[in-house]
């Protein structure tokens, strides 16, 4: 098999996969080696990125194929996905709080923004963006929050690595406002 043919089984195989796919299963059912499998990922997001609208995304080592950001306005307009999939300013400023502090526990999170969060936490535990990682020593043992995989995927990022600079400790003295947190993720 050519490498292009085996870029073309690479894309079916990442096409039809539900979700996530590893190098390894890649590999396996490519049957080749995985650094083989890897050099083949890197040339498809070459391949992807230059003349698609598709792009290959990897999220903690594994990889998906993803829509373009940039035709995101077009696909949620033609999907009827406007309304349904924006996150409230609110929900904003708690996930931004959650990616740079985390892991964090909801007292920790009222404290910065000045309110309230129980329901903006349902909301991002509900859709997935966000998940209990434990519980902290500290009294009353509140709940430890993290962000998930489908928080990296739904902003495109490969790791949290990826995120702005964010000097936290300004925010938690109050020299900056967490709407500014929020319009980081919102960009």
């Amino acid at each position: 098999m050519t490498d292009s043919e085996k870029i073309k089984l690479l894309e079916a195989l990442l096409f039809s996969s539900p979700g996530l796919a590893s190098v390894d299963a890649l590999a396996q059912a490519m049957d080749i080696s995985k650094k083989e499998c890897a050099q083949l990922l890197e040339t498809l997001k070459t391949q992807l990125k230059e003349n698609h609208g598709i792009r290959l995304q990897m999220v903690k080592n594994q990889y998906q194929l993803v829509t373009a950001a940039e035709y995101a306005p077009a696909i949620e307009s033609f999907l009827g996905l406007e309304v349904t999939t924006r996150l409230s300013q609110a929900a904003l400023e708690a996930l931004a709080i959650i990616a740079y502090k985390q892991p964090t526990t909801r007292p920790e999170i009222d404290s910065i923004r000045g309110v309230n969060s129980d329901g903006v936490v349902r909301t991002l535990l509900s859709r997935g963006l966000i998940e209990e990682l434990g519980r902290s020593e500290a009294a009353g043992r509140p709940i430890l929050y993290g962000v998930t995989p489908e928080f990296l995927q739904h902003f495109g990022l490969e790791s949290l690595e990826q995120l702005p600079e964010l000097n936290l400790d300004e925010l938690l003295q109050g020299k900056a406002e967490s709407e500014e947190v929020a319009e980081i993720l919102k960009d």
